[in-house]
């Protein structure tokens, strides 16, 4: 298990949902999101489909909102994720996409949110999704624990960009086919399990 903590030297400002300037560069550039993997997408697929541990079982997920970003690789990667759900049979109430800077970031979390899913996907650049989702917090009820995205969001400093709690709950998955997990101001990465 491999666990990274988020850096908290910043001072945050959940006032605005905008990051300020000197914050979204304060933890130096961040990557672009690299093309998704085959490991990558089964291991998300599975997070998304999988029963919940016992004693309890989770609700059967079936709907899904899928966002990204538009670079390339996401884009790629959110249409690999929608054509294998729709493969298995099961519906994609939208897809919604996002530019990396926004003025307000209000109108793309409305769409994100219109619909009620049972979870919502996600692949995207991370200095936008921190932007998305500190406005998805702040103005819709979007929950980060019925959200999973790719591997391009599992970066430590993320949880820090976006403020106390705001990514609390989500998950997704590595490019090796492992998963990652957001717990406070933490993300959790643990490998591939099996052959």
């Amino acid at each position: 298990m491999i666990i990274n903590n988020a850096v908290n030297a910043l001072p945050r400002d959940m006032g605005s949902p905008l990051l300020p300037p000197a914050t979204a560069t304060a933890y130096g550039p961040l990557p672009s999101p690299a093309p998704h993997t085959d490991a990558e997408l089964k291991a998300l697929l599975s997070l998304l489909t999988a029963p919940g541990p016992p004693p309890r079982t989770r609700t059967r997920i079936r709907t899904v909102v899928v966002g990204h970003s538009r670079d390339a690789a996401s884009r790629s990667a959110a249409t690999a994720f929608v054509e294998a759900w729709h493969s298995a049979g099961l519906p994609v109430l939208a897809v919604v996409d996002w530019p990396e800077q926004a003025a307000s970031w209000l109108r793309a979390a409305q769409r994100f949110t219109a619909e009620e899913p049972d979870a919502w996907v996600v692949a995207a650049a991370p200095l936008g999704w921190a932007q998305m989702s500190r406005r998805l917090r702040r103005s819709t009820g979007w929950d980060p624990a019925r959200t999973y995205g790719f591997a391009s969001l599992a970066d430590s400093r993320l949880p820090a960009l976006t403020g106390p709690a705001t990514l609390h709950g989500m998950r997704g998955a590595t490019a090796d086919g492992g998963t990652w997990a957001v717990e406070r101001d933490w993300v959790t990465q643990r490998p591939q399990s099996g052959p």
